[in-house]
């Protein structure tokens, strides 16, 4: 009997737990990635669930994949169909006994799981805990309603106590394995959306891939040692050096968490130890922390009210959509970050930090709407930390000071000469 591979945010070879454990089994491999077409289609906001700027850059993950599984004699079947009229049909044509994928737990991936376990009840389903630094059954809380709302106290304990587990990888599989998938070729105007060219002034020109996360890597560690300034410069606004700019490839699973901390811990040995490399460890502790609260929280986490279940007096002015999208609002910083966003699918941390304040606290609009947005837009949307984020700057999520940012004096401390908003505003 054989075993399948169904990939979705865990998009690489290297480090991928359900990869590993299927390779430890008897009979053939195969793998199956799905394009779900409902990821494309319109929200009820009328923008498109995923557009061309992360749909371009899950394209050339999704590519890049299907060659890597090939040197290692694994077929990667790609669909642009929905898993549950796929992946019966896989299972049934090619005598697939288990399948093993990534744990997912938010609604939307949760009911397509239900779609197509209910059909293949007789089939063995392993699921993997793979898109942590922190793995589930290694941190200090018994269950996931003991977790802190207080990422200091979650951040302390889980460094105090858990050891990041070391990263695994596979061997080629016997020529045997091999059998001819579907014929991969799927462009952004399949997917109905528009082709388009890089802007120069992007802060993200990166393709996808699991192979080019780890040039950026490299490049990023050793060939410029970036990473002993990452502190320093992490709140910058201008180029692709200011940040690591590994959220793209952590959000589609095309580098693991894992595999950046071990990178970490051999930089520490070999070139510098110190405030900045241990920061973007910190980065990554954040990143299971917001996936760690929507383990918790569930589908509060997409709730008006918020995990605090807290009532505010939420407008929805449509007109005020439009100003924020379009960059028209009263405030210059926001609306640079914002035609940032139009433009490139990229924004960075301080820009998002200020739009959420603005748009929820300033203006007190419905911030469901624009975190909808965002999920369209970013090439690194993830929804653990697009939501996470959301909520904790509207004032209803993990920020035990509800902050409100000033935006004027932001762009003072940030923005001094005014560059950024000059190169986005002209």
């Amino acid at each position: 009997m054989n075993n399948l591979v169904w990939f979705r945010n865990d998009l690489r070879v290297h480090d991928n737990t359900s990869l590993f454990e299927a390779c430890k089994k008897g009979g053939k491999i195969l793998a199956v990635y799905c394009l779900d077409p409902r990821h494309f289609a319109e929200t009820k906001y009328g923008f498109k669930k995923t557009e061309k700027f992360r749909a371009q850059f899950l394209l050339e993950t999704v590519f890049e994949l299907y060659h890597s599984l090939k040197e290692k004699n694994i077929p990667l079947f790609v669909f642009y169909e929905k898993p549950e009229v796929i992946i019966p049909k896989l299972i049934e044509e090619h005598s697939v006994s288990t399948v093993f994928l990534q744990k997912e737990w938010t609604s939307e991936e949760v009911n397509v799981n239900d779609k197509v376990i209910n059909q293949n009840s007789t089939i063995k389903w392993i699921e993997t805990y793979d898109q942590f630094l922190f793995h589930p059954d290694d941190i200090p809380y018994s269950d996931f309603n003991e977790l802190p709302e207080v990422f200091t106290v979650f951040r302390k304990k889980c460094e105090a106590t858990v050891k990041v587990r070391p990263t695994v990888s596979i061997e080629k599989r016997p020529d045997s394995n091999w059998i001819q998938p579907n014929f991969f070729s799927i462009s952004l105007v399949d997917l109905g959306l528009k082709s388009f060219e890089t802007h120069l002034n992007s802060a993200f020109p990166f393709q996808g891939g699991e192979s080019i996360a780890m040039k950026r890597l490299e490049n990023y560690f050793f060939e410029t040692e970036n990473l002993s300034s990452y502190k320093q410069t992490r709140n910058g606004l201008i180029g692709t050096d200011y940040s690591s700019k590994f959220s793209p490839w952590l959000a589609n699973g095309s580098i693991s968490a894992r595999t950046i901390y071990w990178e970490v811990q051999q930089y520490e040995q070999e070139i510098c130890k110190n405030e900045d490399t241990y920061w973007l460890l910190f980065e990554l502790i954040w990143r299971d922390y917001f996936k760690y609260i929507s383990l918790k929280h569930g589908n509060k986490i997409f709730q008006l009210e918020g995990i605090l279940e807290k009532k505010y007096n939420w407008n929805f002015h449509s007109k005020a959509f439009e100003q924020l999208k379009n960059g028209t609002t009263n405030e210059p910083f926001v609306n640079a970050n914002m035609i940032e966003l139009q433009q490139t699918g990229f924004m960075s941390n301080r820009g998002r930090q200020n739009v959420a304040s603005f748009w929820a606290k300033e203006w007190e609009q419905d911030w469901r709407v624009a975190a909808a947005y965002f999920e369209s837009m970013l090439i690194d949307y993830d929804v653990h930390s697009n939501y996470g984020n959301w909520i904790y700057n509207s004032g209803i999520g993990n920020d035990p000071r509800d902050r409100k940012f000033n935006i004027k004096r932001q762009a003072e401390m940030y923005d001094a000469k005014g560059e950024y908003q000059k190169l986005w505003l002209g």
